[in-house]
């Protein structure tokens, strides 16, 4: 078992995707993560189809492996206090909810932290816990949009589109896990905590790198590019005789490389294509004549002459393509976990490779509740006292 994390518990109060991502990450490095969910429903992604066998919905499984779910009623005072309980065990308390929700269940950061000091507490919301947008609720949409993410993806003349995936949310959980792994380091050397406060509009704002430099540069609005590159070309994707490829050749070598590989040396010396700046200039036109070549052969014959000059190629797969891509497999990032009700969960595993060895999946996606007993235990409850609680419905255990 690879678990850099090991001994450390994070309490994750956490719905959907920015705050389970985060909480999944430590999970995945060997952090005790409990996920306390509210009775009934659960984390909502729970919710979401498509469902796998014992109701849950596939994506909560693929958000949340490596945990342990505690089904807790915070709004009770003995909920509350077992809360507390756990906190004052606990080194990370990770939550996504609008600010004030904490505060207003009695069990804010201040509260926690003057019976915890060493705890650190990370908050993620739509837009952080100051200005004027902080009781904004924030979704992920909403945040590519305010943020200009939206103004600069797509085709150069087409509507608004968003990134494919949930950027916002999923780049602010790791932004959140990189954070926390850096103030538990401090607390070593200080012994305090630390109020970690991230937003998905200020994540969005720092993934700009090139818009933001652009526009502080010289005063232009950043536009959509399709797939082109901002500052550079020929970088973007080109149909081919049966799909597409994305090639990438800005810098000198690999330009003069593209050249020979199409078998046009005489764009190396075109005026229009000399150095990297007259090609961005004529980028539309380069990639015309880019592409009249790549027409005439497959992608898979292009990606291999364009492999064996060392020029960046590659075949835009879909994401079936990708999963079951030779080289996927042999990265053993796939892996399948039991689940007591699912059965055989097959779950795209940690990119993070330490040693030569892959985090392993030693658990799969909690039934809501299902570690009640095993974690109001570690606190000294009693099988009576924990009896009383599920019948006063302040814990709940499914499954």
């Amino acid at each position: 078992m690879i678990a850099p994390l090991a001994g450390i518990r994070v309490l994750e109060l956490a719905n959907f995707m920015s705050g389970p991502f985060c909480g999944m990450q430590l999970a995945d490095l060997g952090a005790d993560v409990i996920k306390v969910e509210p009775p009934g429903t659960g984390d909502n992604a729970r919710l979401n189809v498509p469902h796998l066998p014992g109701g849950d919905g596939a994506g909560f499984h693929a958000l949340n492996r490596n945990k342990r779910s505690l089904a807790l009623n915070l709004k009770t005072p003995e909920g509350k206090q077992i809360f507390r309980r756990l906190a004052r065990t606990a080194d990370v308390v990770l939550e996504n909810f609008r600010p004030g929700t904490m505060d207003d269940l009695q069990l804010g950061e201040a509260t926690l932290r003057s019976e915890n000091p060493r705890l650190i507490y990370c908050a993620i919301s739509g837009f952080g816990q100051t200005g004027p947008y902080r009781e904004r609720a924030g979704l992920d949409l909403i945040a590519q949009g305010m943020s200009g993410l939206m103004s600069i993806t797509g085709e150069p003349d087409g509507a608004p589109v968003k990134v494919g995936i949930p950027v916002s949310d999923l780049a602010t959980a790791l932004y959140a896990a990189y954070a926390i792994v850096c103030a538990l380091w401090e607390r070593e050397k200080t012994g305090q905590g630390r109020v970690l406060d991230l937003s998905l509009f200020e994540t969005d704002l720092a993934l700009e790198v090139w818009e933001t430099a652009e526009y502080f540069a010289n005063g232009k609005t950043p536009g959509k590019l399709g797939s082109a590159h901002r500052s550079s070309a020929p970088y973007q994707a080109f149909r081919t005789r049966d799909s597409y490829v994305t090639l990438g050749a800005g810098a000198p070598r690999l330009w003069k490389s593209t050249c020979d590989v199409l078998g046009r040396p005489d764009l190396f010396d075109d005026p229009r294509f000399l150095d990297l700046a007259a090609r961005k200039r004529n980028e539309a036109t380069l990639a015309a004549i880019i592409e009249e070549v790549l027409l005439q052969d497959d992608s898979q014959v292009w990606v291999e002459r364009f492999d064996r000059a060392g020029v960046p190629c590659g075949i835009l797969n879909t994401v079936p393509q990708a999963l079951n891509d030779p080289h996927t497999t042999a990265r053993a990032i796939i892996s399948e976990v039991e689940h007591p009700k699912a059965g055989q969960v097959r779950l795209v595993g940690s990119p993070i490779h330490i040693s030569g060895e892959t985090l392993p999946v030693s658990r799969p996606a909690p039934m809501l509740g299902e570690h009640a007993v095993e974690i109001l235990s570690e606190l000294n409850l009693s099988r009576d006292d924990i009896d009383r609680l599920i019948e006063k419905r302040v814990i709940e255990i499914k499954g």
